[in-house]
Parts: structure tokens; C-alpha cells; sequence
């Protein structure tokens, strides 16, 4: 007898299974033709960013290259078409490098370049840095303390990756601004950093000697 209930329960079983089957098997088979067009089309979409990211590649070295034969124009607008076309990543090395080439043809427009840069969101943080403090370079002989200040004051502050060269800059520009009292606070501000370069203090401590003394209330 219960050999018997097994088969008929067996039985049962089956025909329930068959009919589940029957009334979801096109929605299981749309799941799975779904799947695997979604893992085709993955790797179709990591190879296609492969390929790009290797023709980038290779344009930045070409461009590199003309860099390093003095063809300094050429290698600019080699980069500025790079950065046009170019993934995320080399798009972002391109316009710096763009930026570069153009410093010692135009150093304003460089400037503009690096300052274009600094304000885009999408670069990422540190890239944003990079560029602030690459263009403030270029116009640290001709402008305003106020405009460094505006340019390179968060760059300064505590832990910031270009903390020690933004705070450098700003101490220059104070100096040759005749604001002795921001000169000093960027110079301090050097000298208590224990993460300062030896070359960079050195250089603060040469700039501190030709300040005038404090005067004494």
C-alpha cells in the first residue's frame, strides 16, 4: 500500500510540476534569453571600453612623443583631439597636458586652461587640485594676493594633497604684495608641518629671513 500512495503521490507531483511549467515556462525562458543578452552585451560593453581606453592609449604616447621633439604646437593639438574623444581617464591626463604645452606659447591661456579644469566637477577632486595650483603658477607673478588667496586657500588647509606647494605660492605672492602679515601666516603655517619637504622649508626659511621684524607693542 504505500508503495501505491508513493506512486500516486509521485504522480501528483508531476502533473502539478507539468502544469507550472506549461503556465511559466515562457516567462523562464524570457528570464534566461534576458540573462544571457545582458552578459553578451556586458562583455561587448568591457571590450568596446578595453579597445577605446588602448586607442587612447597609444594617441597620448604619440602625443608624448611630438612633446618630446620640441613640436610643441603640434603635440597641443594632439591633445586637445584627445581629450575630445578620449575615455574618462585619459581625457582628464589630455587636457592637462594640453594645458602644459600651451604655458610657454600663452601662459594666460594655459592659465584658462588649468582654471576650465579646476572647475569641472566630473574631473575628481585631486584633479581639480592639480589644476587650481598649476594655474595659479602661471599668474603668480601678476596677480593679486586677493586672487591667489581666492585661488589656493582651501589647497592650503590641513591634509590637503598640495597643501605644502599651494601654501609656498601663497607666501610668495603675499611677499611680493607687500602683505607681510599673510606672508608670515603661510610661512608658519610651512614651518609647523612636520610632512614639509626639506627643499620647501629651506626655501620658507630664505623668505623669512628678508621679512622685516614684528614690531613690538
Amino acid at each position: 500500500m504505500s508503495e501505491l500512495f508513493n506512486e500516486v503521490d509521485e504522480e501528483v507531483r508531476r502533473e502539478q510540476l507539468k502544469k507550472l511549467w506549461d503556465r511559466y515556462s515562457i516567462y523562464f525562458i524570457a528570464l534566461m534569453v534576458l540573462v544571457v543578452a545582458g552578459v553578451g552585451g556586458w562583455r561587448g560593453y568591457q571590450y568596446l571600453e578595453s579597445k577605446k581606453a588602448a586607442e587612447a592609449g597609444a594617441a597620448f604616447e604619440k602625443a608624448a612623443e611630438l612633446s618630446d621633439q620640441d613640436k610643441h604646437a603640434e603635440a597641443e593639438a594632439a591633445f586637445i583631439e584627445l581629450a575630445a574623444k578620449a575615455p574618462s581617464g585619459y581625457r582628464t591626463l589630455a587636457r592637462l597636458r594640453a594645458a602644459a604645452e600651451a604655458a610657454p606659447r600663452d601662459a594666460k591661456a594655459a592659465a584658462k586652461m588649468y582654471d576650465d579644469i579646476a572647475s569641472d566637477r566630473s574631473v575628481g577632486g585631486e584633479w581639480q587640485d592639480l589644476a587650481k595650483i598649476r594655474a595659479a603658477g602661471l599668474v603668480l607673478d601678476s596677480a593679486s594676493y586677493a586672487d591667489m588667496q581666492q585661488r589656493l586657500e582651501a589647497s592650503a588647509a590641513p591634509k590637503s594633497t598640495f597643501r605644502h606647494t599651494a601654501r609656498e605660492m601663497l607666501a610668495l605672492s603675499a611677499w611680493r604684495n607687500n602683505d607681510m602679515t599673510a606672508a608670515r601666516k603661510w610661512l608658519d603655517a610651512i614651518g609647523e608641518d612636520g610632512e614639509t619637504p626639506p627643499g620647501l622649508r629651506s626655501r620658507a626659511e630664505a623668505l623669512q629671513a628678508l621679512l622685516p621684524p614684528v614690531a613690538k607693542s
